[in-house]
Formats: C-alpha cells, sequence, structure tokens
C-alpha cells in the first residue's frame, strides 16, 4: 500500500474553503484544464453514498463512492484500474485561514511510478486554482443565474465556478417536451420561440453565451445563415422574456466578440470605436442590436477575444501539430492576435454580474496584446517545439475562404479600456497563460 500526502495553505476560512469542496461544480472546477478526465455521471456530491463516475486516459472507467469525515469527506474507487484507492481531504484552521490536508493511499505500489508526477501537478494546481477562485469569489453575495449556454467552453466553468460560490444555477436546454429535466435544468427551444416567462422568474443575472462556432468550416450560404440564427434567435427570444418578466433580473451579460471591429491592421480599438467591415463585424452588430436595452436592467455586451482553453477552442485545435512539430505562425504572422485565458474570461464575467457601473460594450481580452506570429512562438516554447513551419496566407484562403479571410488572416489590436482599473487579470502573461492550460 502507497501513501502520498499534500498540505494547501490557503488565506480563506476553513468554512468557506470546505463549502467550495463540498458544493456541486467543485470536481470541474479542480481538474486540470490538461486532464482529459469526462464525467459520465455525477449523483450528489460529497455526501454519504454520492458517487462520481469518470472516464480517464486511456479511456478507463473510474467509479468513486463519497463518505463524510468530521472535519472533511473521503472519495473511495470501487471500481477502476488500480486494486485500491482511498482519497480522505481534511479541512484544519490555521489561525484565520485554512490548511488542506489531502491523504491518498493506494495499491497496488507499482503504480507510484504514474501516480507521483500526476499528483503533484495536479496539486500544484489546485492550489493556485483555489487561491483565485476563492479570493474572486470573497463578498459576493448569492444571486440566482439564468444560464444560456451552459455546456459550452465558457458556459460549463462559469456555471461550476458560481455553484462554487453557493450561487444558484439554472440551465437552459434544449430537450423534447415532457423530456426529464436534471436539477436546475430549464427547458427551452429558441428556434421556436418556446421559453416559459416563468423562467425568468426570481434571476437576479441573465448571461446569454449561445452561439454557434464561427471558425468550424467555410462559411457557405447555408452555414453563415445558421451562425446567424444561432445568436439572433436566442437573443431575440430572451429580449422577449426579459420584457415580459416582472419582476426583471437587474443584469443581462450577452455574449458578443471582437469581430465587431473587423481587420484593425496596427491601430488599436477600444469599446468606443466603430463597427469594422466583413461578415464577423456585421454579425456582431446584429447580434448586440438583438440584445436591446431593457428598462430597469443593466445591460452588457461582452466582447470577448480568442478564449484559450486546452479544452476545446482555438488552443485545443492548434496544440496537436504544435506538440507534433508542425506548427507556426499563420498567413506571416503579422495580425494581431486578441487573446484572453478562460479562467479570465469566467472571471471577467463574475466581475460584470456585480459591476454596477458597467453596461454597454465591454472587451473581454488580456491587457498584453501579441501578434499572431509572437502567439506562435509562445504557444512552441509551451509544449518544448519549435514554430517553424508556417500556414501561408495563400493556403488559408484556398482552404477557408472568406472564414479563413475573416478569423484566421484579419487581427484585432483591442484594449478593454471598459475594465481598466475594476478588473484584475489572473493571466496577463502569454507564457504563463499558456503553461496554465497545457500544463
Amino acid at each position: 500500500m502507497a501513501r502520498r500526502e499534500f498540505r494547501t495553505p490557503l488565506p480563506f476560512p476553513v468554512e468557506s474553503v470546505r463549502a467550495y469542496h463540498e458544493r456541486p461544480g467543485a470536481f470541474q472546477r479542480l481538474v486540470p484544464p490538461w486532464d482529459p478526465v469526462e464525467v459520465l455521471a455525477q449523483h450528489g456530491t460529497v455526501r454519504e453514498g454520492d458517487r462520481l463516475v469518470l472516464r480517464i486516459p486511456p479511456g478507463v472507467r473510474w467509479e468513486a463512492v463519497h463518505h463524510p469525515l468530521p472535519d472533511g469527506f473521503v472519495d473511495e474507487m470501487v471500481g477502476g484500474p488500480l486494486s485500491s484507492w482511498r482519497h480522505a481531504h481534511r479541512f484544519v484552521a490555521d489561525g484565520e485561514g485554512c490548511v488542506i490536508h489531502d491523504e491518498i493511499e493506494f495499491a497496488p505500489d507499482l503504480a507510484a511510478w504514474v501516480a507521483d508526477a500526476r499528483l503533484e501537478r495536479m496539486f500544484t494546481f489546485r492550489a493556485r486554482r483555489l487561491q483565485n477562485d476563492l479570493s474572486r469569489l470573497a463578498g459576493r453575495p448569492a444571486q440566482r443565474v439564468l444560464l444560456a449556454g451552459a455546456s459550452g467552453l465558457i458556459g460549463t466553468q462559469l456555471a461550476a465556478l458560481l455553484r462554487v460560490g453557493g450561487h444558484d444555477v439554472r440551465q437552459l436546454v434544449r430537450r423534447p417536451p415532457g423530456g426529464p429535466l436534471g436539477p436546475g435544468e430549464v427547458r427551452w427551444d429558441p428556434a421556436r420561440g418556446e421559453l416559459d416567462p416563468a423562467a425568468l422568474s426570481g434571476v437576479d443575472v441573465l448571461c446569454s453565451l449561445s452561439g454557434e462556432n464561427v471558425g468550424e468550416g467555410a462559411w457557405t450560404d447555408e452555414r453563415k445563415r445558421a451562425l446567424v440564427e444561432s445568436r439572433l434567435s436566442v437573443t431575440t427570444l430572451l429580449a422577449r422574456r426579459l420584457r415580459e418578466a416582472e419582476p426583471r433580473p437587474r443584469v443581462w451579460l450577452s455574449a458578443s466578440a471582437v469581430g465587431y471591429y473587423g481587420d484593425t491592421g496596427d491601430t488599436e480599438v477600444d469599446e468606443a470605436s466603430p463597427r469594422g467591415a466583413g461578415f464577423l463585424a456585421e454579425l456582431c452588430e446584429r447580434w448586440e442590436a438583438a440584445a436591446e436595452a431593457i428598462p430597469g436592467v443593466r445591460g452588457v455586451h461582452v466582447r470577448f477575444g480568442v478564449v484559450l482553453s486546452a479544452r476545446g477552442g482555438a488552443l485545443a485545435k492548434m496544440a496537436t501539430p504544435f506538440r507534433l512539430g508542425g506548427g507556426g505562425p499563420i498567413g506571416g504572422g503579422r495580425q494581431w492576435f486578441p487573446w484572453i485565458s478562460a479562467d479570465d474570461a469566467v472571471y471577467g464575467l463574475l466581475h460584470l454580474m456585480f459591476d454596477e457601473g458597467r453596461s454597454g460594450p465591454v472587451n473581454l481580452v488580456a491587457p498584453t496584446p501579441v501578434r499572431q506570429g509572437e502567439f506562435a512562438t509562445a504557444l512552441g516554447a509551451a509544449v518544448h517545439r519549435p514554430a517553424l513551419v508556417p500556414l501561408p496566407a495563400f493556403a488559408v484562403r484556398a482552404g477557408f475562404g472568406q472564414m479563413g479571410q475573416e478569423v484566421l488572416l484579419a487581427g484585432q489590436r483591442v484594449r478593454a479600456r471598459a475594465l481598466d482599473g475594476r478588473f484584475s487579470f489572473a493571466f496577463p502573461d502569454l507564457a504563463d497563460a499558456l503553461r496554465w492550460e497545457l500544463g
């Protein structure tokens, strides 16, 4: 039987740290983004008999059952690749702070050669994630949040962060009429204009993140219609139901994108800058117009940059060819690349829920813009590979047409002026953000 122990000191009350771990969403927040663990089923949280079923690399099923302790809880493997696994989480007061004592016992001992490196990285990650999450959540009064797009790249982590902070999250989901709904799920059908007005009853914050990925495939006429419809049907329906709600949510955060500015060249733009040219800029303008001003509701158009996450999106697609040594700059690499870490995208939304002085457009981009070639070099360094294989502009245009021109070859030099002095980025440095996401 092998035994490993870890100690994580945190400057937060023991009650807050323990509550974070015992609420829904904790597992999703504490799994590193580079770790391809899939949740197959989750029954409860950490009460007696609650269960978590996972698929871990290379496709192995892992089932754990939880048991409470006076000062924490235990998760015990009841099905999986090892003879045994028992992980005790204990929360011990340390002055005004808390120390998490993690005690892990497993067999066979031979598994230690794999487990040790994995555990060291995981607990290093958890210490920083807990520090960041708890500091952002501290002092925030509990809100009831209605979330559209909760299954997406940002929505999944936003829902988890809100839940570990004690907020009540309701998720809009597409389900057949009469079909079963999970806890906190609300059925809707944007294409048919179906959403019960009662869904907004008692809601403090509405956050809409729905919309098909603009970087998936060439922009045929059919694809363009799908991109428009996926945004306008959702946003128009939400605006209509907001007008009917009584009382209304106090905040509506509606997603948009920095594609609003078109190709800016070397000109720096901010929230006061006009719309640029092109399909994507026009799409963003129509998207924001659909999120019309509603009396009594503070509306924010959140213009996201390229969200860097190892779980999906642009970074996940680029990481594999870079790891294989086939990565490099796109189209010469001179275009500006407006990026933001996945964590800061989520923390930014949390901040905007409570920043009563912010309304209208807000750029959510890191404060350190880079050119695409600089990004390629940084990504290569993060995976310990050279970034020497360029993707020429003619190949991008030939392979992706207008989408390639507007998404891959155009650039935006964007500043988040509306957040100046109001929001602190957890990952303002690109190299740090890439190391964090890719492990």
